[in-house]
């Protein structure tokens, strides 16, 4: 038979972080954060879906009138094998890039918020 220990976490001196979550402030930048997350999700993935779908198949026998230079091949067959791959990870680099950006501003925000002690 196996003896289960049960220990207890050591708290800190901090506040708790939740309790933040109650003030005015705190709340406004969270939804302003999410809400610029989001605004992020769309318009990448609308660029994602234009590259891929309407390149790649609706537009393919239009832009099939065109080569890709240098190669010889067909603009809209090059869309629907590797073009959109490319944009996908360009999109995925351009998400990191914004996010990294908007993390950073809402990290500066809610540190500016807690010396004020409005957080």
């Amino acid at each position: 038979m196996s003896k289960i220990i049960i220990t207890q976490e050591k708290k800190d001196n901090r506040q708790d972080p939740d309790s933040d979550l109650h003030k005015l402030e705190v709340r406004t930048s969270l939804k302003r954060y999410w809400r610029m997350n989001v605004i992020f999700t769309i318009v990448l993935l609308t660029v994602w879906a234009a590259a891929g779908l309407g390149c790649g198949v609706l537009f393919a026998d239009w832009l099939n009138l065109y080569k890709l230079p240098g190669t010889g091949f067909p603009l809209g067959f090059w869309f629907a094998h590797q073009g959109s791959i490319i944009v996908f990870v360009l999109v995925i680099l351009a998400y990191c890039l914004l996010m990294n950006r908007l993390d950073t501003k809402h990290h500066n925000e809610l540190e500016k918020l807690r010396r004020e002690g409005k957080a």
